[in-house]
């Protein structure tokens, strides 16, 4: 079986075939775009499978980023899945950008618990803790640096660090962590191996936001109600 594994939940826009019977990646393309993830994703996928020798018909499974992330970019990679496989009539799974990041964690620096931490921005951080099989320790959730360097203390040093928060919670310790990764999303091969064993929910994966929407209405445009008598 063939699996396409999608993520646009930050900057890169990445695609990759995994072949789950030999676990072998097939092909992939990890663009760095920013934005615009809308407008590049599909001639992505296009060259991935072109790449792999397969036509897209025979995906047999799909999994995608939830995030959290770039609001736009989850919502982006998860209607594409979706689409995807109502087309192909798949299984589509969602695979968390907190969960890739351990994973790549894991591989990186083996035999330890892991903190995923995002930098989310406006002073907050995106951050679940997993245990050293990969078991997730807490519930992925939106926080502050003063409660993750909290968390930490009650929970001890022993944490390898993975996410664009790493050098955050770095910089506030007396001992800095080992950072396995510092990027804001796993790599394409996380998000294809954990996708692989993971099975697929009756409902299709959904955002994982864990805050509200960062742009709010222009108040200059609202056009103000008539009153009627």
């Amino acid at each position: 079986m063939k699996l396409l594994a999608l993520d646009t939940a930050a900057n890169l826009c990445s695609v990759a075939i995994l072949d789950v019977e030999t676990g072998t990646i097939l092909a992939e393309i990890s663009e760095d775009i920013g934005k615009g993830h809308a407008e590049r994703l599909m001639a992505v996928i296009g060259q991935v499978t072109k790449r792999a020798n397969i036509a897209i018909g025979e995906i047999g499974k799909i999994a995608v980023s939830v995030g959290p992330g770039s609001f736009t970019g989850v919502r982006v990679g998860v209607s594409t899945a979706r689409g995807f496989a109502l087309a192909l009539k798949c299984p589509v799974v969602g695979i968390s950008t907190l969960e890739a990041l351990a994973y790549d964690a894991a591989k990186l620096i083996p035999g330890n618990s892991i903190l995923s931490i995002i930098d989310a921005r406006r002073g907050e951080l995106y951050a679940q803790f997993f245990g050293e099989d990969g078991s997730a320790l807490s519930e992925p959730m939106v926080t502050t640096l003063p409660q993750i360097l909290e968390q930490l203390t009650e929970r001890g040093p022993d944490y390898v660090l993975a996410g664009s928060g790493a050098p955050l919670v770095n910089e506030n310790l007396d001992r800095p962590l080992d950072a396995a990764v510092k990027a804001a999303t796993g790599s394409i091969e996380a998000f294809a191996r954990l996708g692989a064993v993971r099975i697929a929910d009756r409902e299709s994966p959904k955002p994982l936001y864990l805050r509200g929407l960062d742009v709010k209405p222009q108040q200059g445009f609202v056009l103000k109600r008539q009153v009627t008598e």
